[in-house]
């Protein structure tokens, strides 16, 4: 499988001599995007712990999530775009570079607001590293098998990243410290710069592309003020000046960022490309999905530490059964593709995950893994591995092939984006569900250390029945948006 560095990509003479071995430039680019795929995830099962060590509320737990996931999906197409004007090994060392000190400023954070600081820069890396990985494999490896097989490889790792998140994190919380899930980054993050710097040939794209910086600034602000805005409401109500200000203001940068898009010559999101059908739809099927679904690792980490007493390895283990449904699912959709048409598969799997969301929803304080979290993680975990290859699949399948990389990345960003602000709703409803809850029953059960198990699976289960609505308007969404073509 030798390495490829076609002419066309404009890579310098002194690159051009020297040819990386493959196996060298697929192992950098996997270990790099291992990392980022990791982080996602890791961090769940240690979430308690961090509260338990930082005095972290649980407005500020949420944020250790969002600040990840914001500043990636935000600044992810900027990063793609960094990478073909810049070149490709540039960016995967700055962004690996940077991903791996705010790694070590996060595991060494005395106080909440540095621990968030830190994952923001995190993802603010990881959204440079992320698409350089990629976009080394398809300009080092030519055109056929062994690129397929690179690229195979690459999307391998990366739900290998997300599957083992929670084992690892909770072997490293249990027998080390929660500072680990985050400080294990630095030493391994160190080797791939080293190897990254000896072993990957530069490459760009061709000259005349311009970063559109106050685009990924715009959004990322919008979406961040949004967030901000419906945490507010927790304590203040939907009326006060407190919730209007940043949700009115999240809104107005949102505006301002549709007219920069509209203007500028090379923008983040085209919007020429929300004329196709499949891809809006597909974008906005996304966008609501992300909203239900990104949530069950958070508040399923919290359901079996804070109420069923797991361990932290134990916790990460109950996680198998979701990591495995959901791998499964994502196998078994390209060949249910061939039989049925994507729009069906993708309707299909959302039912399956609203009945999934629906079944947990029904947790308590006296649940038990086998009885209360086997069940529904199989059935909603495969539900989603169904219904996103088919989805990811829609949204290309309009645009010309020239574009399906953009459309691919708005895709992911979509859903991110859906995440962060279907997390903050999900955590502000599960909040007024548990306090209601604990105030309800005259505080039995809790304590000097907060809410007892009835009140915090009370809100955990709410949480999971609001996201179960909000996937089956997904499912109507598909249904009237979808177009009905065959994959």
């Amino acid at each position: 499988m030798p390495a490829h560095t076609p002419s066309a990509t404009g890579h310098s003479s002194a690159a051009a001599r020297v040819t990386p071995p493959a196996w060298a430039v697929l192992l950098a680019a996997c270990a790099g995007q291992f990392l980022v795929v990791l982080d996602v995830s890791v961090v769940n099962v240690a979430l308690p712990s961090m509260r338990t060590d930082l005095g972290l509320g649980e407005t500020a737990l949420q944020w250790v999530i969002n600040a990840y996931a914001l500043t990636f999906a935000g600044f992810l197409l900027l990063g793609g775009r960094a990478a073909d004007l810049f070149g490709r090994k540039r960016a995967f060392l700055v962004g690996l570079g940077l991903f791996t000190v705010a790694s070590l400023a996060g595991g060494l954070a005395q106080e909440p607001w540095q621990l968030v600081a830190a994952r923001a820069a995190q993802g603010l890396g990881a959204a440079v590293l992320s698409p350089a990985t990629l976009t080394i494999l398809t300009t080092s490896f030519p055109g056929g098998a062994a690129r397929t097989r690179a690229i195979g490889t690459w999307t391998a790792v990366g739900a290998g990243g997300g599957a083992a998140g929670g084992l690892v994190g909770g072997v490293l919380t249990d027998y080390l410290s929660w500072r680990w899930v985050l400080l294990v980054n630095v030493p391994v993050g160190a080797l791939v710069l080293v190897a990254g710097a000896v072993w990957l040939a530069e490459s760009r794209a061709a000259a005349g592309r311009r970063l559109d910086v106050p685009g990924a600034v715009l959004v990322t602000a919008g979406v961040s003020s949004l967030a901000y805005g419906i945490v507010q409401t927790e304590r203040h109500g939907w009326a006060a000046t407190a919730s209007l200000v940043p949700l009115l203001g999240g809104l107005a940068l949102l505006g301002v960022f549709l007219a920069v898009e509209a203007r500028t010559r090379a923008p983040l999101m085209p919007l020429g490309l929300f004329r196709i059908r499949a891809v809006w739809a597909a974008n906005s099927v996304m966008l609501v999905c992300g909203g239900g679904m990104f949530a069950m690792w958070y508040f399923m980490s919290l359901y079996l530490q804070n109420v069923l007493h797991f361990s932290p390895v134990e916790a990460g283990l109950a996680f198998l059964p979701h990591t495995l449904s959901i791998v499964l699912g994502s196998k078994l959709a390209p060949r249910l593709m061939a039989v049925f048409s994507g729009k069906a598969l993708a309707m299909t799997g959302g039912i399956l995950a609203v009945v999934g969301y629906a079944w947990q929803s029904r947790m308590d304080a006296d649940g038990t893994f086998a009885g209360t979290v086997l069940g529904p993680a199989i059935v909603m975990s495969l539900g989603s591995g169904l219904m996103m290859t088919p989805l990811a699949s829609a949204a290309t399948s309009g645009a010309a092939p020239s574009e399906a990389g953009l459309v691919a990345g708005l895709v992911n960003t979509s859903r991110q984006i859906g995440g962060a602000l279907g997390l903050t709703v999900l955590t502000t409803v599960a909040a007024e569900r548990i306090a209601a809850t604990e105030g309800g029953s005259g505080g039995s059960g809790g304590g000097a250390d907060g809410p007892g198990p009835v009140a915090l699976a009370a809100g955990y289960a709410h949480a999971f029945t609001v996201s179960s609505g909000i996937i089956a308007a997904a499912v109507v969404l598909m249904a009237v948006a979808l177009p009905r073509r065959r994959a």
